[in-house]
């Protein structure tokens, strides 16, 4: 069973639990939890034992880490208190491989530790002058980094904004907003090229400077002409219907006089390669 699964699997778990709670029978839904809780008890007890015996043995320090990189084996590390990081080393980690990337639209971003609430609490610093859209392609970008990395965190806080999820029973590396934005798989041009994607029927423009991707709506906001026509030089690329140039690096910002910008996507690593968010909706 893969990640995707065992979440599914949770929920499933949290669905059934809700039924019984509207039984008839008011002790149904009690001793459902308490069968829940001692199946947990169980099979962590089992887990907490093949880490000590792991542990134990040369090289089991290392095959420890290698379960800890499993994004399902790790969550269920997490769950059980057994994970050799904490959770701030977690998101900090996360935190380090977005960084690239928000570093273009928020100017970087400061982590100041999880409340006792389990609330996560981030500080950007700087801001994209120009570029509304800017806040949500941060907010996007980190708490799927930061839930992704710290499924114990039920909320992340940026810059005042707070999307509380719900704590479900079985809290097992559950995606943030997925009404708001889907994550999909991300085919990247080599460095310094431009290309065309469709992604769940929305046409994105991917632009590579150095090891980075930059993903855009490809639509220019002047004159609507596809900017994957375009051309791309050093950190500009220019839309080849009107002539207007967009800053890559900087999320979009427009160059020209009349200040248009174009609408990023946030983008994160994934599995060796890229997932972009695709907002509900947002296919043209």
């Amino acid at each position: 069973m893969n990640r995707h699964g065992m979440q599914e699997l949770a929920s499933r778990v949290e669905t059934l639990l809700d039924e019984l709670r509207d039984a008839p029978d008011p002790g149904a839904s009690t001793r459902a939890e308490e069968l829940v809780r001692a199946l947990l008890e169980l099979y962590g007890g089992g887990l907490a034992r093949v880490v000590d015996l792991l542990g134990q043995e040369p090289g089991g320090e290392a095959l420890v880490r290698r379960l800890a990189d499993d994004d399902l084996v790790g969550a269920l590390l997490v769950l059980h208190d057994l994970h050799p990081d904490d959770v701030d080393t977690r998101v900090q980690r996360a935190l380090d491989q977005v960084r690239p990337y928000l570093g273009s639209h928020a100017g970087g971003i400061e982590y100041s530790g999880v409340d006792e609430a389990g609330v996560a609490h981030l500080r950007l610093e700087g801001s994209c002058d120009g570029c509304p859209s800017s806040s949500v392609t941060v907010r996007l970008t980190v708490e799927r980094a930061v839930l992704d990395a710290a499924p114990e965190v039920v909320a992340v806080e940026v810059t005042g904004m707070v999307d509380h999820q719900p704590s479900p029973l079985l809290q097992i590396g559950r995606p943030p907003s997925e009404s708001a934005a889907g994550w999909e798989r991300l085919d990247v041009p080599p460095a310094g090229q431009v290309a065309r994607r469709e992604v769940a029927g929305l046409a994105v423009v991917v632009c590579t400077l150095g090891d980075t991707p930059y993903a855009y709506r490809d639509h220019c906001p002047g004159c609507a002409a596809p900017l994957s026509e375009g051309a791309l030089e050093a950190d500009v690329l220019t839309c080849a219907g009107c002539g207007r140039r967009y800053d890559v690096r900087l999320a979009g910002r427009g160059l020209s006089p009349d200040g248009r910008h174009l609408d990023p996507l946030p983008l994160l690593p994934a599995e060796g390669g890229w997932r972009v968010a695709v907002p509900a909706g947002a296919a043209v």
